[in-house]
């Protein structure tokens, strides 16, 4: 098995198949300043110009070592798509969404997704990417592309107080822009997996405990879910930020290939839970290890993950544009020093 590529290993992974070594890579944003800087391909344009997406996002596997090349470096393609006012962002934070299209339940009736979603300025930069991205790289590389889940559109598009309030006393409301969100999810990804992209991370926080009533997931969030990954046409990961603890059994049964969970889970005990039936990734902090600490202390923390039973080793969330290229560096070193090839 020594000989598989980085794409060979990365998919036996997520289909729970024994590999060699486990992969080392990130399903989450990996844009920092420091690769910005090296590149030329700088935050707010990376998010924009496709040239620039694949140029950074090729930086973060090509300069780190990280086992696959991963983008976009925000979560707001599908929201300002779907009307939500986005305001850029800066060199070193991120695009935010100021302002939402669904303030009151009636305005729920009238957000349709668009005919021509796949032609929205921001999907297409994304889909131009991903041919840049495919014309540039190995084939042996894996593309990981990261989406909004149905969970996290909903809230996208009537704000958070609406979303809390309205899983209580509008569930039908709510449901509705669950089905819009599912929908979009699907042709977004097909459109990925159909461009040549290897796996799409679904990231859905705003399904989790620390947001959503643990007991209303199986029956409002679970079946969407299950309806997703059926018509999926390639591997998907569901990423859920904080301690999604309460809700891993329902998300192992969700149909999602690989789970990505913050270091707030504890990650024995979520590999008894899952049991096998998915691949567990993660769950490194991006900040209080990636940014925070030391090399030494980076590369400790890595192999405890790895004998903790992690399938696919990787920072439980987005990497923090302010970590440096060394840290980074000392986390694949990690994998490789713990199975004694460092």
């Amino acid at each position: 098995m020594s000989d598989l590529t980085l794409k060979q290993r990365f998919i036996a992974s997520l289909e729970r198949k024994d590999v060699d070594k486990v992969p080392v890579c990130s399903v989450t944003q990996t844009g920092t300043v420091e690769l910005m800087e090296m590149t030329g391909a700088k935050w707010p344009d990376a998010h924009y110009d496709p040239e620039k997406m694949a140029t950074l996002a090729i930086a973060a596997h090509e300069i780190t070592g990280l086992e696959a090349v991963r983008y976009p470096f925000c979560n707001t393609v599908m929201p300002e798509t779907l009307g939500c006012t986005v305001r850029e962002g800066s060199l070193d934070s991120q695009p935010q969404i100021i302002d939402f299209p669904c303030k009151e339940k009636k305005d729920v009736a009238g957000l349709l997704v668009p005919d021509n979603l796949l032609e929205s300025k921001r999907i297409k930069t994304i889909l131009q990417a991903t041919d840049i991205v495919k014309d540039r790289l190995s084939d042996e590389v894996p593309i990981v592309v990261g989406i909004l889940g149905p969970a996290a559109i909903a809230c996208c598009l009537c704000g958070v107080n609406n979303y809390l309030m309205w899983c209580i006393t509008a569930p039908e409301v709510l449901k509705e822009l669950l089905v819009l969100g599912t929908s979009v999810c699907k042709e977004y990804a097909n459109a990925l997996f159909d461009r040549g992209v290897d796996a799409v991370v679904i990231i859905d926080s705003e399904a989790g405990p620390d947001l959503f009533p643990p007991p209303l997931f199986q029956s409002m969030i679970l079946p969407f879910y299950r309806s997703l990954t059926k018509d999926m046409r390639g591997p998907t990961i569901l990423h859920i930020c904080g301690d999604a603890t309460e809700i891993l059994d329902d998300m192992a049964d969700s149909g999602f290939q690989g789970l990505s969970i913050e270091e707030k889970v504890n990650l024995a005990y979520a590999n008894q839970v899952v049991a096998g039936r998915a691949c567990l990734v993660g769950n490194i902090s991006p900040v209080f290890t990636l940014l925070e600490r030391s090399p030494e202390q980076v590369k400790k923390e890595a192999k405890e993950c790895i004998a903790d039973g992690v399938g696919i080793l990787s920072p439980g969330c987005g990497i923090a544009p302010h970590t440096s290229i060394e840290n980074i560096r000392a986390f694949v070193a990690a994998r490789d020093e713990y199975y004694g090839l460092g």
